[in-house]
């Protein structure tokens, strides 16, 4: 036991020995993952408890694998038959075991989020539901959200007559699987719930067995959930939960922080177990994010501290535009790895993941290697092979691939079958299957008809103009604004418009041939492979629990980071800063921010004020940079000796002066009433204030006649 614990500093060893439940506040890069196994070996190890009597919940298979590792590694013990999982995981268990309780066959079907699209549509065809006005992913959606805040229909209040059909179908669609006998994903917790809820034998049988139940990243955890928690911790069990507060950034997922403190006040703890030493980041990284949390309202409160050692000074760079902030990057990361630094150890962060293309297409350039962690590269994401498909048919109707990729897509009631008829068309006559459908009667009129379309009306049009036309008369921007999540997807098929301009911008050739193929060679098998020295790209949310030696975050203008949606939600600003801090936290020796004075975003220009964060930074923790030279040409620029000790220090303005109010103020208007600003655009007599009011929505108005007071 004494070496179990010998290299536990004072706080982990309070946690790991915790005599009852607990609450542990662990800080970005304290150990939790460490003391939450050791928590596990130490309890088994004492004695206190069994492998089998005890039950630990984690947010990944990943994770659950990874502890199960380690704690072999620990003590020599057999994990199987160890109830140790994801949520999901743990209550798909429960369902198997107690099928006949629960209400389902014993080889019940879990439906993914594809086949339980499918079985919505389903249920809206035997009602005739028009699909136009009751979009299927909107009814998912609304299915799902109900199922994971613990509402079956009967349960769901309808204010109108749409609300009431959207109940009535989620009752018919309840109806439908269980005849079936199959279960969706949000349907395992729910049922699980409430088969411990009602069923008092077996509630009080696994409140026996299971002694000890332990959670990791407690933060992420939703209303239901923790619910589903307080069911299974007995009168005589303990209750461990590990998390932080200020690394809550899954609120869109359901993640409710408030439930830290919930947890305190149920089980009557005092106060939470603080892991605030840090050993992963220097001080300087460490002293700026606490900085910016701090302003958050309602936190349990740390402050994060480390003996690594100072380290150097933050690095800020203002950018002319998001292609000088890509060239930035580019320089930067060249003279890092030039130094010794491995691209693998270097960072790019972004808040929105249509601001890879730019970077994307200036590391290209550069050749240097990068990988796009967590997602795909911008002309590899499926939207992006959409629209280029599209436009190929626009350019070229012959081309098979483009054909296939779109013909159903978005849905035009094209079956397999009708299909395979011009595919043995095509083949006997030797001729393309455009060729072919053109031959194949009304059913593929449509298509037809809108290809044609699509050509002739972008045929004198600037090369930007045809991507947006494409994009909008394909129908594929209406078909992504109406799926639930579909936002990125959203902002990548305007950044395609953008990419289009700014290649016309840079070539001599800028017919949509020439795009496509510009577009078809970056999309080429180039990407660095899982474990090959490239830099890594990704957005702040897929960076959570990972660190690297050098990071950069990009983007930080108000309306990008934080997001401008963030003004309309209760809690978005503060979990904006959490997800700011998370983006600080991934760094261990250098930081750098970036954002630029005006950025290309929806096929518009727009002039944005730096973030709020910046400034929530202290001064003296930032060293701030600026190009010596001119802009640089449009081509490609490879290495060239514009290392940080060539920069010449100039007091770049990290707030806008002569603006009467600052963003995030709140202000009154005579008609309105009370808003915030949010953003300014413009300059001289045009400038213009954007001002977000409760009850009126987003406002622009000539800052010369706004009529706006400060409160």
């Amino acid at each position: 036991m004494t070496e179990l614990l010998s290299t536990l500093n004072s706080d982990q060893l309070a946690a790991v020995t915790a005599p009852a439940s607990a609450l542990v506040l662990a800080g970005a890069g304290s150990g939790k993952t460490r003391v939450l196994t050791t928590r596990i070996a130490w309890l088994i190890q004492t004695n206190q408890v069994s492998p089998l009597g005890l039950m630990a919940v984690t947010f990944t298979n990943k994770a659950a694998k990874e502890m199960l590792t380690r704690l072999t590694s620990m003590l020599p013990i057999n994990t199987r038959g160890m109830w140790v999982g994801t949520f999901h995981g743990l209550c798909n268990r429960l369902l198997r075991t107690h099928h006949r309780e629960a209400g389902l066959p014993q080889l019940f079907t879990i439906l993914d989020s594809s086949d339980q699209l499918s079985a919505v549509k389903r249920v809206l065809r035997g009602l005739n539901v028009d699909t136009e006005k009751f979009d299927p992913r909107k009814v998912q959606s609304f299915i799902n959200q109900n199922k994971e805040a613990g509402l079956r229909a009967d349960k769901v209040e309808a204010w109108d007559p749409f609300s009431r059909h959207l109940v009535e179908y989620y009752a018919a669609y309840d109806a439908q699987i269980h005849r079936e006998g199959a279960v969706d994903f949000a349907e395992l917790l729910l049922r699980s719930y409430e088969l411990l809820s009602r069923n008092a034998m077996l509630r009080e049988h696994y409140q026996e067995r299971f002694q000890h139940i332990l959670v990791d990243e407690f933060q992420d955890t939703s209303q239901l959930q923790y619910l589903w928690l307080k069911l299974l911790k007995g009168p005589q069990s303990a209750l461990f939960a590990v998390g932080d507060d200020d690394q809550s950034i899954y609120a869109f997922r359901g993640a409710h922080v408030g439930n830290m403190r919930q947890l305190m006040q149920d089980f009557d703890i005092l106060e939470p177990i603080k892991l605030t030493r840090n050993y992963r980041s220097v001080s300087i990284i460490l002293d700026a994010a606490n900085a910016v949390i701090s302003r958050n309202e309602g936190r349990l409160g740390k402050d994060l501290w480390t003996e690594v050692g100072k380290g150097e000074l933050i690095r800020h760079f203002q950018a002319t535009d998001d292609n000088d902030e890509a060239r930035f990057l580019v320089e930067e990361i060249q003279a890092r790895k030039r130094d010794g630094d491995a691209y693998i150890d270097q960072a790019v962060l972004y808040r929105s993941n249509a601001q890879s293309r730019s970077i994307e297409h200036a590391l290209f350039s550069a050749g240097i290697p990068y990988r796009v962690y967590g997602g795909l590269r911008f002309f590899e994401r499926a939207e992006i092979k959409h629209a280029l498909a599209y436009l190929r048919l626009a350019a070229f109707p012959e081309d098979d691939n483009a054909f296939l990729r779109v013909i159903n897509f978005p849905a035009r009631g094209i079956g397999a079958r009708g299909l395979e008829a011009v595919d043995n068309e095509a083949r006997a006559a030797g001729i393309s299957l455009w060729a072919a459908a053109c031959k194949a009667g009304k059913k593929f009129a449509p298509f037809i008809c809108l290809i044609e379309s699509l050509k002739n009306e972008t045929a004198s049009v600037s090369l930007m103009e045809q991507v947006k036309h494409v994009v909008a008369r394909s129908g594929l921007l209406e078909y992504y604004q109406n799926e639930k999540d579909g936002e990125d997807r959203v902002e990548n098929l305007n950044e395609l418009a953008n990419a289009a301009a700014g290649f016309a911008a840079e070539s001599d050739d800028q017919s949509l041939e020439a795009f496509l193929g510009h577009a078809a060679l970056e999309a080429g098998e180039h990407a660095a492979a899982q474990g090959e020295d490239a830099v890594q790209l990704m957005s702040v949310h897929s960076a959570k629990g990972l660190e690297f030696q050098t990071v950069f975050i990009t983007g930080l203008e108000e309306g990008l980071f934080p997001h401008e949606n963030a003004r309309n939600e209760a809690d978005g600003l503060e979990e904006e800063r959490r997800l700011m801090y998370v983006a600080i936290t991934r760094a261990r020796r250098q930081l750098y921010l970036t954002h630029a004075q005006q950025r290309m975003l929806h096929g518009q220009i727009r002039f944005n004020l730096p973030s709020q964060f910046l400034q929530e930074i202290p001064d003296n923790l930032v060293r701030s940079l600026s190009f010596r030279t001119a802009k640089p040409a449009p081509a490609p620029v490879r290495a060239v000796n514009t290392r940080a000790e060539n920069y010449h220090p100039r007091p770049v303005p990290r707030r806008e002066a002569n603006l009467p109010y600052k963003v995030g103020a709140r202000v009154i208007h005579p008609k309105y009433g009370e808003g915030v600003v949010a953003a300014y655009q413009g300059q001289g007599a045009e400038s213009e204030i954007k001002v977000i009011f409760p009850k009126a929505g987003d406002k622009w108005f000539i800052l010369e006649y706004a009529k706006l007071t400060a409160v």
